[in-house]
């Protein structure tokens, strides 16, 4: 089973960001999606390190997309979409508008943000050019089965996300502006203080979500560390690594050794809880009754 990096969430500064990806060069990771995912506004701070990133990623055997916006609103973000099919590289969707851009015949991947739920979907976006989805994070195992049966049919590599904040939705407010009294337009850029996002608490104290500009995402991280076996039975043929601030590489390396067998799933939680005490791993979409729930609990 491959490892896939996705695409940054989050805002970090440009020296911060280029030395993530020279970093990956050396990870345990077969593929990695860069660019801006989120927020058209931060890509200026980082733009002109992508060709180096990508340069170096490539020189390291690595597999590279790039990725598109999840929320295409303005023509300036138009235009942006069109412009990465001429950076030479596959494109990864995450909004079917970027479609329009694409010349028919034009090979692509999907991303977790388009609702790929069920095989019609998936048929219509193979005919279109996709060889490669990954899955909405939250479908359950049984829909993840039928979906990699239907892709290996078609030829489409099936991806799962294994570990990193769940995306669960993308506005066209900005709630850390809003947070800070400011307008959209003029946020100041206060998403870069929260370089694995915003710990959103209930009235109650309780953890309940993550915020990160206009992206919602779940508070607990995802972990597929004890479905391994099931989704590769399932016939997934990769895990989604979403990049995080602290302890990235070492993560890498942890699904690595869990994918060849040299450590268990036991082994593989402690270490990441390790790397952040307050994290909190989930893996209920797949299994559980809620998304929240967590297969270690029961262990």
């Amino acid at each position: 089973m491959d490892l896939t990096v996705g695409p940054n969430q989050f805002f970090w500064s440009a020296d911060r960001w280029a030395a993530f990806y020279d970093d990956l060069a050396a990870a345990p990771v077969n593929r990695v999606v860069l660019g801006e995912l989120v927020c058209s506004k931060r890509l200026p701070f980082f733009q002109d390190r992508i060709p180096d990133a990508i340069s170096t990623l490539l020189t390291a055997g690595k597999e590279v997309a790039l990725t598109s916006l999840a929320l295409v609103t303005l023509k300036r973000e138009r235009k942006q979409t069109a412009e990465l099919i001429g950076m030479g590289v596959e494109v990864e969707v995450n909004d079917l508008t970027a479609l329009a851009h694409l010349p028919q015949g034009t090979a692509f991947s999907v991303g977790p943000l388009v609702n790929v739920y069920n095989e019609g979907a998936l048929a219509w976006l193979a005919a279109r050019g996709a060889t490669r989805v990954c899955l909405p994070p939250e479908l359950p195992l049984t829909s993840v089965a039928t979906l990699a049966k239907a892709g290996a049919d078609l030829r489409v590599m099936i991806e799962v996300w294994g570990h990193g904040r769940l995306p669960l939705a993308i506005s066209g407010r900005c709630y850390h502006a809003r947070m800070h009294n400011r307008t959209k337009d003029n946020c100041q850029f206060a998403c870069e203080d929260d370089p694995d996002g915003l710990d959103v608490r209930t009235l109650e104290g309780q953890p309940f979500l993550a915020m990160n500009g206009v992206q919602t995402l779940s508070d607990s991280y995802a972990c597929v560390a004890y479905q391994i076996d099931a989704l590769q039975d399932a016939g997934v043929r990769a895990l989604r690594l979403s990049p995080q601030s602290n302890g990235f590489g070492a993560v890498c390396g942890l699904y690595r050794q869990l994918l060849d067998g040299q450590k268990t799933p036991a082994q593989v939680t402690d270490a990441i809880c390790q790397l952040d005490a307050n994290a909190r791993l989930s893996d209920g979409f797949l299994t559980g009754d809620r998304g929240v729930d967590w297969s270690g609990s029961r262990t």
